[in-house]
């Protein structure tokens, strides 16, 4: 019910404000379970797809999502759980693996559409990054639901980071045929499987969205970044401080 409303009201007003375009929303089926494995660009994905789905996604989130105290806590915990999300204990690496690959088999179980991001996180730079084989796969391998790709297509260029006001364009949203994996059923324990299936959706998502592949984890791609920019600022500084040293007295 809290769903059906949070679709209503939010899912209405971003297809009114922005018009998303769609193709291949006869690939979703209607009954039964499926894993939804999407690029990343945007916080606002887990809300555009939805949106423009007739069933209910379940996606996972980080578990301070729903624990923040005061009013705003209890209103953001009521928000995400009304939009679909499950929480999940990202404190331990390990130990939010298992959680999130546990939620995910859950939702198939219960015949439901996971959501799922691969790549583990947002692209820092709007490519597409090297998925990780950990939940995806062996959510798929555990259940036997079929993966459907999907390709978000320029969220990013909606609200970028640092900037409050989005901006209003069309976004679009490519899904993909469902791949059947059903051939490596309770395999999840091999590694070069998983791995070899996690690519394989790779590639349908790379094919459907455009973007650039890297050939790394957009974790280790944000570290990168976070370090090159920490480093030209400490050059900035010291060639202001060479700068001001070399000023002649007054």
């Amino acid at each position: 019910m809290i769903y059906g409303a949070m679709k209503f009201s939010i899912g209405g007003s971003l297809k009114l404000a922005f018009r998303p375009w769609v193709e291949g929303l006869e690939n979703i089926p209607a009954e039964g379970p499926a894993i939804l494995a999407s690029n990343h660009l945007s916080f606002s994905d887990s809300f555009f797809l939805p949106a423009v789905l007739d069933r209910k996604v379940t996606f996972i989130a980080k578990a301070e999502y729903f624990t923040s105290p005061g009013v705003k806590g209890r209103l953001t915990a009521a928000f995400f759980k009304g939009v679909g999300q499950l929480p999940v204990d990202r404190s331990g690496a390990r130990g939010a693996g298992e959680a999130a690959i546990k939620a995910g088999i859950d939702v198939i179980e219960s015949g439901g559409l996971f959501g799922i991001y691969p790549e583990g996180t947002r692209s820092p730079d709007g490519r597409l990054y090297r998925g990780k084989p950990g939940g995806l796969a062996r959510v798929a391998l555990a259940t036997g639901a079929p993966v459907i790709p999907v390709a978000m297509i320029d969220t990013e260029k909606i609200q970028p980071p640092g900037k409050i006001v989005p901006k209003l364009m069309r976004p679009g949203i490519r899904i993909g045929r469902p791949l059947d994996f059903s051939r490596y059923y309770g395999m999840e324990g091999d590694r070069f499987i998983l791995r070899s299936v996690t690519d394989e959706v790779m590639y349908e998502i790379m094919k459907l969205s455009g973007q650039e592949y890297v050939d790394i984890y957009a974790a280790a791609a944000k570290r990168q970044i976070a370090d090159a920019e920490k480093a030209e600022k400490a050059a900035r500084a010291e060639a202001e401080k060479a700068k001001k040293a070399q000023r002649p007295a007054a």
